[in-house]
């Protein structure tokens, strides 16, 4: 078999006329608006929600004849994408269609009673990238719980994981550590597509314990995907879900280094041409670390030595940091189905601390030690590797919840 790098300097935008996956916004279409018809719609999505011609999910439905669509709703981002990561999302109409536009990414991140009023069913239609703490599998999750408070049909769109459906990692979210990145009690990468999260979250009584009864869901499923196939096979068109995931090879590096970049002490690549892909500072011997982190003979990694000036500053980076060039290594993914993605940040941190044993890696930033808790879904993570950085410390723990989950969400598959 053809072994593929994943790396985005090689990345090839894919051609809409070569997609071999009909997403759910084109099955309800040609199916002429079946589970819609009649009814007054709410559309929960982002600039992501397109069909495999580039066209908004927006105007699809409003153009249908035989449903309205009267409300819209934007999580993290907004409708059209035009909010930075963590900005409050205000209220506001759409300037292309003049319906109103209510903000889940603000003062609520739960549509309310108020906001739902005008609607008999609310559809949602967002890529996601199959991460727990990538916030619009949460986004869809309260819009479940509330269409079931407030007596609303619930209709998903679904659409590719774009890391395929077989890839589980990590731990379930433990009490105490519910957050809106670690919204419900799923692994950190969870291998389900929207619509089939969707179905474990109302069938395995998640969203009935916290509305008091399941939703009424309808998951409108793509024709074409199979688990096996990364975003690239469909051949479907990529529109960034947000601005630190321009194309689909950065959601399999988002997990390798999405959690010690909570900690803000190394850049990940962001503020840089590579988001996700590095791990990097200003006192790191690149060369040194890219030689010690080969040497581990990660399965399916592979790492090189890089120098670079990110082109802009991060508020959140810690002061010492600001404007220097910075020195680590970029990863590369040589062999996706054999690699432990998340992990991978935690091998980065047991190399460093062996080349710098004096720099005491987790009390540089420990105000941010509450939002990496949250990230992993415990504090046993953060508290059991800091007493000697070993991987082998956490990795029994770290894996411990993956195949009991795979083995009770297979009941909810709507793909082979």
């Amino acid at each position: 078999m053809k072994k593929i790098i994943f790396t985005l300097a090689l990345c090839v935008v894919a051609v809409a006329a070569s997609a071999i996956v009909k997403p759910g916004v084109e099955v309800l279409r040609d199916g002429g608006f079946k589970v819609l018809d009649g009814k007054r719609v709410g559309l929960v999505t982002n600039p992501s929600g397109i069909d495999n011609d580039l066209k908004s999910t927006v105007d699809i439905i409003n153009e249908a004849g035989n449903c309205k669509l009267v409300a819209l709703y934007g999580p993290e981002h907004g409708v059209r994408g035009n909010a930075h990561a963590g900005d409050a999302v205000g209220d506001a109409l759409d300037p292309n269609t003049g319906i109103k536009m209510y903000s889940l990414y603000g003062k609520t991140h739960k549509p309310t009673a108020e906001m739902l009023k005008d609607i008999d069913v609310l559809v949602y239609d967002i890529q996601d990238i199959g991460c727990r703490s990538y916030t619009f599998y949460a986004t869809m999750g309260v819009c479940m719980e509330a269409c079931a408070e407030n007596n609303k049909e619930f209709v998903v769109l679904d659409r590719p994981n774009p890391l395929g459906g077989n890839k589980v990692e990590g731990n379930l979210v433990e009490e105490g550590y519910f957050s809106f990145v670690s919204k419900y009690a799923i692994p950190y990468l969870y291998g389900l597509t929207p619509g089939e999260l969707a179905q474990y979250l109302n069938g395995e009584g998640v969203i009935s314990k916290k509305a008091g009864k399941p939703c009424k869901l309808t998951v409108v499923p793509m024709e074409g995907w199979k688990r096996s196939m990364k975003f690239r096979e469909t051949g479907m068109p990529w529109v960034a879900p947000s601005p630190q995931i321009p194309a689909p090879e950065n959601a399999f590096f988002y997990p390798v280094s999405g959690v010690i970049g909570e900690l803000y002490i190394f850049n990940t690549g962001i503020g840089y041409t590579l988001p996700f892909e590095t791990f990097a500072t200003s006192w790191i011997d690149a060369d040194k670390l890219c030689e010690k982190m080969n040497a581990l003979n990660l399965p399916g990694i592979k790492f090189r030595p890089i120098n670079y000036k990110p082109f802009y500053d991060l508020s959140w980076v810690v002061e010492k940091e600001k404007g220097k060039e910075v020195h680590g290594v970029q990863t590369y993914i040589t062999d996706f189905d054999k690699a432990e993605l998340t992990l991978v940040q935690f091998y980065f941190l047991q190399v460093v601390h062996e080349m710098y044993p004096d720099v005491t890696l987790f009390d540089q930033n420990p105000k941010r030690f509450g939002m990496f808790d949250k990230v992993c879904g415990t504090k046993e993570i953060r508290e059991r590797f800091s007493k000697r950085y070993k991987v082998e410390d956490i990795k029994d723990y770290f894996n411990k919840d993956t195949e009991a989950f795979k083995a009770k969400s297979s009941k909810y598959y709507l793909y082979k």
